[in-house]
């Protein structure tokens, strides 16, 4: 297991926003269904879905498409050991890519276990059980609850979530933008549906970019981005249709 908290990176530039796709709520769920599989770590199940992943992603308006289409393409070109490599490297070790959506907000403080058990709860509510071993603040993971929300009072917890976050999100985007990281597109796809950034979701990305995640350590290093490695899986890639 490890404690270790890498050295804060450079700063990570603010990105130009990005222009809204309007898509209907089965589009927004199965786009975000292929980028909860597309957001796993890259091994034989990720591969092994790809062909059911590009048949979804066939189905999505074009902006949104062009930039799945662009990583499925990553996923059978790049030999196998070089994206796990550059997976581990992004999400595991570069503390503004973590796909943690509280730790953008709260990192290793005392405010991460109750912004978890939030997250649990609104999972709870919707009467979704997650399954894998993963936090519930995992971004695939949030995803794939947000594709798989098909009524009412689920779709509208899953878009509070997301837009709770959206200001991390961003911060994501960036930093996958400054790595030039083929998992830019997965990002920004998700970002597309998610609808214009308001002034003040706006404002806390800027910060964040900034100043990047609290750095407070409490004993909470198992809920940073650093102890999930490529062994731990959700249960995204159990299947890709919506």
């Amino acid at each position: 297991m490890r404690t270790f908290l890498p050295r804060p990176s450079a700063r990570a530039p603010e990105v130009p926003p990005l222009a809204a796709v309007t898509v209907t709520p089965a589009e927004r769920r199965r786009t975000h269904l292929a980028a909860s599989v597309l957001l796993e770590y890259p091994d034989a199940r990720v591969r092994d879905a790809v062909p059911d992943v590009a048949a979804v992603v066939a189905t999505l308006p074009e902006p949104v498409a062009t930039r799945l289409a662009r990583f499925l393409r990553v996923l059978e070109e790049r030999p196998s050991a070089e994206l796990e490599a550059a997976y581990v490297a992004t999400f595991d070790l570069k503390r503004r890519c973590s796909m943690y959506l509280t730790y953008y907000a709260t990192g290793d403080t005392r405010k991460r276990g109750t912004a978890l058990v939030r997250f649990a709860e609104a999972y709870r509510a919707a009467g979704w059980e997650r399954g894998g071993d993963e936090l519930p603040d995992y971004l695939p993971m949030v995803l794939e609850f947000s594709a798989r929300a098909h009524d009412d009072d689920a779709a509208r917890i899953a878009a509070g979530l997301l837009g709770a976050h959206r200001d991390g999100i961003e911060v994501l985007r960036s930093a996958l933008t400054a790595a030039q990281s083929p998992w830019t597109d997965v990002v920004e796809a998700v970002c597309l549906t998610l609808g214009p950034l308001d002034d003040a979701t706006r404002e806390r990305f800027v910060e964040l970019v900034t100043a990047g995640p609290p750095t407070e350590m409490v004993g909470l290093s198992a809920l940073g981005p650093y102890e999930t490695g490529p062994a731990a899986q959700s249960s995204a890639t159990t299947g890709v249709r919506a």
